[in-house]
């Protein structure tokens, strides 16, 4: 699979970007190509909710990263996000099936299906199955327990589980655009392949991905996963509380988040868009004559504090149950357009009272900014999982068959 192309897409709630990749044969990772387009309407909060506008986007994607790597792209990566995943514990057991008691890759196989029997809403899919470690005779921590012996062997796991229609409209979005879906990854697990290291990974950290419309959680002890959450809010929610508190249109709120809201966090001088008058005896003011918009830092600092809070407290708040923040000794890892706000990582570190740091991408020659991890992670996750349990997609193709199967009996209706 070496020096072969893969394309990718970070279908987000504002835009839709696209990455062309190969891996060379030192094991390098090349990004050959990127696009970037708007995608306003198509998308809320991480669901496609009107594919035929999304497929447009998407269209324009493919268009224009087929003419930068000179090819017809077919197939691509996609990530999905929302608050509509959520993350299952599960375990699953079964007796080792050979007589000289040796675990095969078949065992394996079994119990990571066993541990998918639990009970669902019908209009809820696994979508992936994420082995947090493997117990073989009551003997736990493993992590590869093929080739090993044993009587009973045993699974931990976290299962994401997706909304149904969701899906459905992200695969119509993508199909119609005339791209076939390789694979759908977790935004989350996506980034984390890009943004972290193993180092981390293994003393334990967490991945903040601070997005438009949500903002998504993923949790690493040991090397693993061990919980993700995706949670509705996002920096756009920053924005419509300065449009709303302020009286003045969405554009002009996210320009004055853009620039003001930084000066609010980090207390530096205004910037020249629009003017700043001389500080009074009571407040320091801002005012933009040509949007007759009047406002105090202290104003926008609470604004902006206010909601950076509450979208931290949610992270906190599920951070604490899964690990005891003290178990984090690499700390918070924030990614995102929200974590482009100067101040941001001192707000974080006095928050959680952990090491913080904005992410840098690894490994991937060529890389041009963070705005593209997921679109890295997806092609480099995807690689490296070939031939391996590590992270196992739920009933093999079988999950993905039904949904073609579903869309060929759809557009087979509407043919003459």
């Amino acid at each position: 699979m070496k020096n072969q192309i893969f394309t990718s897409l970070d279908i987000g709630s504002h835009s839709i970007k696209g990455v062309c990749l190969k891996q060379n044969n030192e094991g390098i990772f090349e990004a050959l190509a990127h696009s970037h387009r708007p995608c306003f309407v198509g998308v809320r909060a991480g669901e496609v909710i009107k594919p035929e506008e999304v497929a447009k986007a998407i269209q324009r994607v493919k268009s224009e990263l087929g003419k930068k790597v000179n090819l017809k792209i077919k197939k691509v990566f996609v990530n999905i996000s929302g608050a509509h995943i959520s993350s299952v514990p599960s375990q699953g057991l079964v007796s080792v099936s050979r007589a000289d008691q040796k675990i095969s890759k078949e065992d394996v196989k079994r119990v990571l299906k066993a541990a998918e029997a639990i009970n669902l809403p019908s209009n809820r899919e696994i979508l992936e199955v994420f082995p947090k470690e493997f117990i073989i005779d009551g003997e736990g921590g493993l992590k590869d327990p093929a080739g090993l012996e044993g009587i009973r062997l045993e699974v931990k796991v976290i299962l994401s589980t997706i909304f149904s229609p969701v899906l459905a409209n992200l695969y119509q979005a993508v199909e119609g655009a005339g791209l076939e879906i390789e694979d759908i990854i977790l935004s989350p697990l996506a980034q984390a392949r890009a943004i972290l290291n193993e180092e981390q990974k293994e003393l334990g950290v967490a991945l903040v991905d601070l997005g438009f419309a949500t903002t998504s959680l993923a949790i690493f002890e040991k090397g693993d996963l061990i919980d993700f959450a995706i949670f509705p809010v996002g920096s756009s929610h920053i924005t419509n509380d300065l449009a709303i508190l302020l009286r003045t249109e969405i554009e002009t709120a996210e320009n004055i988040k853009k620039q003001y809201a930084k000066l609010a966090i980090l207390g530096k001088k205004a910037p020249t868009w629009g003017q700043k008058k001389e500080k009074s005896a009571k407040e320091d003011l801002i005012e933009i004559p040509e949007k007759a918009i009047k406002f105090s830092r202290k104003f926008l600092l609470n604004i902006v504090e206010s909601r950076v809070d509450e979208i931290f407290s949610e992270v906190e708040k599920h951070l604490k149950k899964m690990t005891g923040q003290e178990q984090l000794p690499a700390g918070l890892v924030l990614t995102g357009g929200g974590a482009s706000l100067p101040g941001i990582v001192e707000f974080a570190k006095e928050k959680f009272n952990l090491p913080c740091r904005v992410a840098q991408i690894y490994g991937i020659k060529g890389a041009d900014g963070q705005e593209f991890s997921a679109c890295y992670g997806m092609a480099m996750y995807a690689l490296e999982k070939e031939g391996s349990f590590e992270h196992q997609k739920s009933g093999g193709t079988s999950f993905f068959a039904k949904i073609k199967k579903f869309f060929k009996i759809v557009f087979k209706a509407f043919l003459p």
